[in-house]
C-alpha cells in the first residue's frame, strides 16, 4: 500500500517532535522518491559520473537526519529541502574533481527545463554561482528554481513550500527562467 502525503507529513512531524521511531518508518517511505529525485539530478550530469543514485540517496539522507534545526512542514518541503541537498553535495563533488584535474572534466548539466530545447550543457558549477547569484537580488525567485528544477516540484507543491499562492509562483519561475538563462548564456 503507498503511503499518501499526508502521511509523510503527519511522519515528519512527529519527527520534529523528537520521535526518534519515526525516522525507522518515515525512510523506507521516502527512499524512493528520493532515488528518483536522485536520478533526475543525475540525468543531469556527465555519463561518467561516479555517484550513483544509492550513493546520492544515502548522502543527501544522512545530511538530512543531522538537520537539528529544521521544523518540517509537509512532504514538499522535505524533498524541497532534499533536492538543495543533493544539488550540494553534487556541486561539491564537481568542485573537488575540478581541483583534482585543475580545470578538466567538469561535471555538465543540461538545462532542459530552463532553456529552449536545443540549448548547450553548461557547467554546474556555473549553474551553481548563477542560481547564488540569483539567490543574492531575489532569494524567493532562487528558491522557485530549486525546488521546480532541482526538485521537480509541480507549480502547487512549490507554492506550498514557500507558504504562497500558485499566482505568485508562476511569475516567479518565468522571471527566473528567463534571468538564468540570460546569465549563462552571458557567461
Amino acid at each position: 500500500m503507498t503511503p499518501q502525503p499526508n502521511d509523510v507529513t503527519a511522519l515528519l512531524s512527529a519527527w520534529c517532535n523528537g520521535d526518534q521511531v519515526v525516522e525507522d518508518k518515515l525512510f523506507p517511505i521516502v527512499y524512493e522518491e528520493l532515488r528518483k529525485l536522485a536520478r533526475s539530478h543525475l540525468r543531469r550530469e556527465r555519463a561518467d559520473h561516479t555517484l550513483q543514485p544509492t550513493a546520492l540517496v544515502n548522502e543527501a539522507y544522512l545530511r538530512l537526519v543531522d538537520q537539528s534545526r529544521v521544523e518540517w512542514q509537509s512532504r514538499a518541503h522535505f524533498f524541497g529541502i532534499a533536492s538543495r541537498m543533493m544539488r550540494r553535495i553534487l556541486v561539491d563533488h564537481a568542485r573537488a574533481r575540478h581541483a583534482e584535474r585543475r580545470g578538466g572534466g567538469v561535471a555538465n548539466v543540461t538545462l532542459d527545463d530552463l532553456v529552449t530545447p536545443g540549448s548547450e550543457d553548461v557547467e554546474l558549477i556555473a549553474l551553481h554561482d548563477a542560481l547564488d547569484t540569483l539567490g543574492a537580488l531575489d532569494p524567493q525567485a532562487a528558491r522557485v528554481i530549486e525546488l521546480r528544477y532541482f526538485g521537480g516540484l509541480t507549480i502547487p507543491e512549490t507554492a506550498e513550500v514557500l507558504n504562497v499562492s500558485e499566482s505568485t509562483v508562476k511569475p516567479e519561475w518565468e522571471s527566473a527562467r528567463t534571468w538564468l538563462f540570460r546569465e549563462l548564456k552571458r557567461h
